[in-house]
C-alpha cells in the first residue's frame, strides 16, 4: 500500500483530489493492511469526494452565470 498524501485536501485541483480518490479507491478495494489504515484511506476518500463536489459545484455555478449573461444580452 502507498503512503498516503498528506497534501491538505482544500489546496487541491480537481484533478488533483480526482486522481488521489481514484488511487485511495484501488487501495481499498485491495484491503488495507489495519483497520485504522482502511478508516483512515476512507476518511481521505471522503474529503476528496467533498473536494471534487466543490470544485463540480463551482463550475456548476460559472456555467450558470455565463448562459445568465449570454441569455440577457440575447435579450437586450
Amino acid at each position: 500500500m502507498s503512503a498516503q498524501n498528506d497534501t491538505p485536501v482544500e489546496t487541491l485541483s480537481f484533478e488533483a483530489a480526482r486522481d488521489e480518490l481514484v488511487r485511495v479507491v484501488s487501495e481499498l478495494e485491495q484491503g488495507a493492511p489495519t483497520l485504522e489504515q482502511s478508516l483512515a484511506l476512507w476518511e481521505r476518500g471522503e474529503a476528496l469526494a467533498a473536494r471534487c463536489e466543490e470544485w463540480l459545484l463551482g463550475a456548476k455555478r460559472r456555467l450558470d452565470a455565463a448562459r445568465s449573461a449570454a441569455s440577457d444580452e440575447d435579450e437586450s
